[in-house]
Formats: C-alpha cells, sequence, structure tokens
C-alpha cells in the first residue's frame, strides 16, 4: 500500500530560518512533478527587524515555484517586475522556464512585530517542451480557489484537479495539489486517476491500515492503491501529485532533464545573464563554491 514513508529533515535557507525539508530524498526525488517540497515554520518571528531572514534575489530554470501561506506575509520580487505580497491561503506560482530570478522578504510590519509565519513551498517540474518557456508569474487569492466542506472536512484545491474540483490555475501537466483539514475521526481517501500520490502530514497524525504517522511525514502511495485515512487527532495535511515526468537533473536552485542545461545556467548566474528585479537588484545570492554534480540534488541552502 505504501510505496515509502519520508520523514522531513532540517536545512537553513536564511540566516534563522530553518525547514524541514521533505523532497527531494535520496531514496524518492519525485512525487508525480514534485520535486521539491519544504515546509517552514510554524515560527514566531523576533521582535526585531528580520532582515537576516530574507532570500534575496536567486536564479531558477526548468520549474515552477509555488509558495503557499499558512500565516504570516512574504513579499515576492522577481526579474519580470513583480511585486506581490502572498497572504494566507493564497499562492504564488512562478514558472522559470527558460530563466528568472527572484527574492523573498519579509516586509510586512505585523510579521516583523513578532507574528507567526508558516508556509509550504514545493516545486514543479516542467515538462520537457516547456522547459525553455517564457517565464511567468501568477497570485491568486484565497477567494479565487476551489473550497469543499463536509462533516469534519474542509479542503482547498490549489492546483490541478482533485474529487471534483478544477484550479483555474494554468498548468502544464496532470498534477493537484490540496490543503485539507479533517477533524479527529475523519476517515478520507486521496484522489484517483494519477500515477503517483502523496499526502504529508502538516499537523496532528493519521491512522493509514493500522499505522500511525506523524506530523513532518510524507506518506507515498502505490499506483493503484486507494488507502482509508483516518484523522487520529485535528489534523492539517497536503496532498500532492500528478504523472511523471522522467528523470530530472537537480543542481542548487536549477532543474533540467538535461545536465548540459544546468551547467549553462551556473555560468549564467555567475556572468549575470540572468537579470535581478528591478526594484531588488543591490545585492543577490552568489553561485554556491561546490563540485557536487547535478544528479546529487540541491546543497542545503537550497532556496525556493
Amino acid at each position: 500500500m505504501l510505496d515509502i514513508v519520508i520523514s522531513s529533515r532540517l536545512a537553513e535557507i536564511s540566516g534563522g530560518f530553518a525547514v524541514r525539508r521533505i523532497l527531494p530524498y535520496h531514496l524518492r526525488r519525485m512525487v508525480g512533478p514534485f520535486i521539491f517540497l519544504d515546509h517552514g515554520g510554524p515560527l514566531d518571528m523576533p521582535k526585531t527587524a528580520p532582515s537576516q531572514m530574507d532570500v534575496l534575489p536567486h536564479p531558477h530554470i526548468g520549474l515552477s515555484t509555488v509558495s503557499y501561506l499558512f500565516s504570516g506575509e512574504i513579499m515576492h520580487r522577481d526579474s519580470l517586475g513583480v511585486e506581490q505580497a502572498i497572504k494566507p491561503g493564497e499562492v504564488n506560482w512562478m514558472t522559470a522556464g527558460s530563466g528568472i530570478s527572484h527574492s523573498e522578504r519579509f516586509e510586512d510590519p505585523a510579521l516583523r512585530a513578532g507574528g507567526k509565519l508558516e508556509m509550504l513551498q514545493t516545486w514543479v517540474a516542467l515538462p520537457e517542451k516547456d522547459e525553455e518557456s517564457a517565464p511567468s508569474f501568477r497570485n491568486m487569492k484565497a477567494e479565487e480557489l476551489p473550497v469543499f466542506t463536509d462533516k469534519g472536512i474542509w479542503m482547498r484545491l490549489i492546483a490541478g484537479e482533485a474529487f471534483g474540483l478544477k484550479s483555474n490555475l494554468e498548468i502544464t501537466s496532470p498534477l493537484f495539489y490540496l490543503h485539507i483539514e479533517l477533524a479527529k475521526g475523519t476517515r478520507f481517501g486521496i484522489p484517483r486517476g494519477h500515477s503517483e500520490r502523496g499526502v504529508y502530514i502538516v499537523k496532528g497524525s493519521l491512522v493509514v491500515n493500522g499505522s500511525r504517522y506523524l506530523q513532518g511525514q510524507l506518506l507515498v502511495f502505490n499506483n493503484g492503491v486507494d488507502p482509508v485515512i483516518q484523522a487520529d487527532e485535528a489534523t492539517t495535511l497536503m496532498m500532492l501529485g500528478g504523472e511523471h515526468l522522467g528523470h530530472r537533473y537537480i543542481w542548487w536552485n536549477f532543474v533540467s532533464s538535461r545536465k548540459e542545461r544546468i551547467e549553462q545556467a551556473k555560468e549564467d548566474w555567475l556572468q549575470g545573464r540572468i537579470a535581478l528585479p528591478p526594484t531588488d537588484n543591490t545585492e543577490f545570492i552568489p553561485l554556491p563554491e561546490t563540485h557536487s554534480r547535478p544528479s546529487e540534488g540541491p546543497p542545503p541552502n537550497t532556496l525556493s
């Protein structure tokens, strides 16, 4: 029934901002097109200016970054000139394609005064035909995302199709991405019709086939299996999956079906050929000094 259970590992992405990293994992690099998953927080922000936690401008290719907040606020700026604050329940979907840079800064006065922050960031690999597409950005408000409620169940569809819901967010391959809240004792299923499916426990715990699973674990289910999951307490879940796209190389913030394309992206960032955000261009994250190969996955300071 279960293909693998992945427990999150701690990783630091900026000064004082540690996250739980779930994907990629050495025994399971992807779930459908999802190649990266970080869970940041819940975190009580310092009452002094948290500028050290800002994620400075950095580049991406060959993927879409997906940011979703449970609490707090983050300001996104990118090389397309987009400036967009993301708030709880919204989604920022940035498609890097042939190359983009962006920053994420903690500028909200309430957050700086000691508010709470909790977020999930994922990367969705692009099909080969779309890896060199033009970069783009889309923010969708909470009220634009489909919601379903029933006894003991609340869920929001962030992207794709699942359980009869369909998001208006444009995607490039079949997938689903859901935020689900279950009351204690509620029994539920997972979406059908996709070859790869996973359930990440943000908060709480689940019982599946008599075994209990805890916060910070990703349960990946075998193809063709339709399990029943039960909330052992009030539980927050993210469900994700889709169709496998084939092997992808990943190095730092770059994803590609071709190793040589990642080498080109390294050189492009080193030589300044990927533009910085026009309103956030006085500092940036330099190319990491590492000799790791693209197939080995991201170094600890990978950013979304």
